[in-house]
Parts: structure tokens; C-alpha cells; sequence
């Protein structure tokens, strides 16, 4: 009976040990939601959506990368003169046990030049980078949907109407 009762506080001390790290600390800053729209056409800009729920402390979310993507950045949609244009993001603040959320319309991801084999398996992975724990990275498998049209997805998002296919333009006369 000794021996039962020894393995069963040992058993307990591992566990505990193993959750020590968030003891307290309420609910971990986490990924807990995205998609991807693809474009229209295929030199057209995907679009990716997201909710993050904030952890204990606040945080920035300063990049999102994908190794199966030639680029991807973080924008905002905003209404300047009457007219709605996008800016590029720098860093998003996630509050302390708060969200936020990448949704059209608003923040958003740009993506171009997804890999063809995360295309047809259906998921992007993508790492979200933190200002925490040393610029924290969270993976998170992003669902690739199609362009409104080819399957009644989302509205597309032209995002050369707004500006953004002039920097590749500018590099092509360089």
C-alpha cells in the first residue's frame, strides 16, 4: 500500500510540474481561428483572415510568414478622402485577454504566390511572430478557400485597384 501511494504522489508532482509554466497565468496567447481567399485569378493576391485571443500579458503581433508562400503581409483597410485605400501594417496589438481579429474589411493578410501543393492539400502553415518570449512564433495550418466564383467563396479583394501592384512595377522598370 506504501508503494501504491508513493507512485501516486510522484504521478501528481509530474503533472503539476508539467502545468507549472501557466499556473496562474490565466488563458495562453493563442491562434485560434483563419482562412485563406485565394484571388480571382493566379497573379492576384490572396486574402488571409484570423482571430487571435490575447494571453496574460499584451503583445504585438509584429509578422506572419509562410515558407509555402513567396511573400505575405499584413495591411489595414482605411477610408482617407471619401475613397477606401490599404496601409501597410508594421505590428497589431493584441490586448491581454482581448482579441483581434484580421477580418475584410479591416486588418487583413496579403498573400502571394501560395506553393501549388498547399493549394490542393487545402491548408497554408503560417508562424505568427510575437514581441514576447523573444519574438514568440505560434504555428497555425490556415485554410485555403477558393475565389468567390469558383466555388462561392468570399468577395475578392482587388488590391491593384488600391495601390498595391505598384511597387512590383516599380522593381520591373528598375
Amino acid at each position: 500500500m506504501k508503494a501504491f501511494a508513493i507512485a501516486a504522489i510522484a504521478a501528481t508532482a509530474l503533472t503539476l510540474t508539467g502545468c507549472g509554466e501557466n499556473l496562474g497565468k490565466g488563458q495562453p496567447l493563442n491562434v485560434v481561428s483563419g482562412h485563406i481567399v485565394m484571388g480571382a485569378t493566379d497573379d492576384r493576391p490572396a486574402v488571409g483572415y484570423f482571430r487571435i485571443e490575447g494571453g496574460p500579458q499584451p503583445v504585438q503581433l509584429v509578422a506572419v510568414t509562410a515558407d509555402l508562400a513567396q511573400r505575405v503581409e499584413m495591411h489595414e483597410s482605411v477610408r482617407e478622402n471619401g475613397m477606401m485605400t490599404m496601409k501597410p501594417l508594421a505590428r497589431a496589438d493584441v490586448p491581454a485577454k482581448g482579441e483581434l481579429v484580421f477580418k475584410q474589411g479591416g486588418k487583413h493578410l496579403m498573400i502571394w504566390g501560395i506553393n501549388g501543393a498547399a493549394v490542393r492539400a487545402g491548408k497554408l502553415p503560417m508562424a505568427f511572430v510575437f514581441t514576447n518570449n523573444n519574438n514568440e512564433r505560434i504555428l497555425f495550418d490556415m485554410v485555403i478557400k477558393p475565389a468567390e466564383g469558383a466555388a462561392g467563396g468570399e468577395a475578392a479583394v482587388d488590391h491593384d485597384a488600391m495601390g498595391h501592384g505598384e511597387d512590383k512595377a516599380a522593381d520591373a522598370k528598375k
